[in-house]
């Protein structure tokens, strides 16, 4: 597998996750010949990749749905942050993650997870992160196009990266939206696709923090900055503003990244981690289970996983002085 070192910062977020997981050890459970453990308790780590008020509620009918089948209950926690979600699995203070490409890598490569689903989105197992604009007139090189109300330009409409790169260059000036730097589509392939484009992402470009992908497109279409990064289409996620479609226009596509996914610890049972992946795999197949992963992840299926898939985002990651 690919190597890759803990991503700076690291030891002070996990200072900060005995506060964020206080009290969600597992009770202590029976093992087996086997090895690894059955706990009395599990805990489910949730990524926020929009606003995460209400996630845990949200998410109920996955933790309810793994408890009857487990004959152990589940509880939901979420995480502010993407790599501390990784580390509460290190710890042992979560045992099953629902984690963005790069994580599921790092708490497979640093804990021993296993990664056992990848999630697919009307079809697809990848995705684009994008570039989103609210002065097309910069960034478009042709007349933006209108598909699902919402508008594209430099062949960005093909829903497929990559596309439009080669007006990326002229972000540099630019204040621009930029989640942190676990996040692939929100810092990792668009940074890396700014700097072979020859852009100084730390002097020639304005970065305005955001933590999660809709305060992205939120910062592009309320003005605060004039460009954003994000996973395709992130302007689906923001609900009550009609006009948004027109004015955040997606002007590029990065390569594809691949979907997030599902990690189990490597403490539990192999039986256990085969009975988790079995009880999420059911659950995706019904109706109530396919809306419960839609309103969390946007999800409209899980399938299982192709762990050397994820090595590309490692990769990318160690590009950019991050692995």
């Amino acid at each position: 597998m690919y190597p890759i070192r803990r991503i700076a910062g690291l030891t002070a977020m996990s200072s900060a996750l005995a506060l964020a997981f206080a009290g969600c050890a597992p009770a202590a459970g029976d093992g087996d010949a086997s090895g690894g453990e059955r706990p009395d308790q599990l805990t489910l780590a949730l990524v926020p990749s929009q606003d995460q008020d209400g996630l845990v509620e949200t998410a109920t009918p996955i933790t309810d749905h793994l408890t009857e089948a487990l004959g152990i209950e589940v509880n939901g926690v979420v995480s502010r942050d993407y790599q501390a979600a990784v580390e509460a699995m290190g710890a042992g203070q979560a045992q099953i993650g629902f984690l963005p490409s790069l994580q599921l890598w790092q708490a497979h490569d640093m804990y021993g997870a296993e990664v056992v689903l990848q999630t697919e989105r009307d079809g697809n197992i990848t995705y684009p992160a994008q570039f989103m604009t609210n002065d097309p007139d910069a960034y478009c090189d042709d007349e933006p196009v209108e598909r699902d109300g919402k508008l594209f330009c430099n062949g960005a409409d093909a829903m497929q990266g990559p596309a439009g790169l080669d007006a990326i260059d002229r972000v540099a000036g630019a204040r621009v939206s930029v989640l942190g730097p676990g996040s692939p589509a929100g810092y990792i392939y668009p940074i890396l696709a700014l700097q072979e484009a020859g852009v100084d992402t730390d002097a020639d470009i304005q970065q305005v923090p955001v933590t999660t992908n809709d305060a992205s497109v939120l910062a592009v279409y309320n003005g605060d900055a004039e460009v954003g990064f994000s996973f395709w289409d992130a302007r689906d996620i923001i609900g009550d503003v009609p006009d948004l479609g027109q004015e955040v226009v997606v002007f590029a596509l990065t390569e594809e990244i691949p979907n997030d996914g599902v990690a189990v610890s490597g403490d539990l049972t192999p039986e256990l981690q085969q009975e988790i992946t079995d009880a999420l795999l059911d659950f995706s197949a019904t109706d109530e289970g396919r809306e419960a992963l839609e309103s969390v992840y946007s999800i409209t299926a899980l399938a299982p996983a192709d762990p050397d898939s994820l090595d590309v985002v490692a990769r990318a990651a160690e590009a950019l002085g991050l692995g």
